[in-house]
């Protein structure tokens, strides 16, 4: 397991001093301010330490060493919400339109898994039998 750890910090760049974060964990049970903003003003290089970066958090008017595992970028925790927007407008057009295909599309992740062969054998579903079956699985 430590291994894996090990291969994992390797493979994750570190990041740049300066760079605005936002802390999103806090594993070590620090009384990081979760969801505040903070800058990283050091590197921690000791070798026997868990900590990656030392940050400073202007609003707690503070510094915390941290792990890497504890911080992500801004500009991710932004992409990743305007994502998740996208995808629950996206159903719900699909469910206001009864747009079948485009829901099985957007549920699945963008991949069809189902051979089109499979669809043919089916009946298909009026568009009653199909809300009805979503809101089936959604109080499920």
């Amino acid at each position: 397991m430590k291994e894996s750890a090990a291969k994992k910090r390797e493979l994750k760049t570190m990041l740049q001093l300066g760079t605005k974060v936002v802390i999103v964990a806090d594993q070590y049970e620090q009384n990081l301010p979760i969801g505040e903003h903070g800058y990283i003003i050091a590197y921690d290089r000791n070798a026997d330490n868990v900590f990656d970066y030392v940050l400073r958090v202007p609003s707690a008017n503070r510094n915390f060493l941290i792990p890497d595992e504890d911080v992500e970028l801004e500009e991710v925790l932004i992409q990743d919400e305007v994502d998740r927007i996208e995808r629950e407008a996206l159903i719900d057009f699909a469910l206001a339109t009864h747009n079948e295909e485009l829901f099985k599309r957007i549920m699945n992740g963008g991949n069809e898994t189902e051979p089109e062969q499979d669809n043919t054998a089916k009946e298909p579903l009026s568009p009653a039998d199909f809300i009805r079956q979503v809101n089936l699985k959604a109080w499920i």
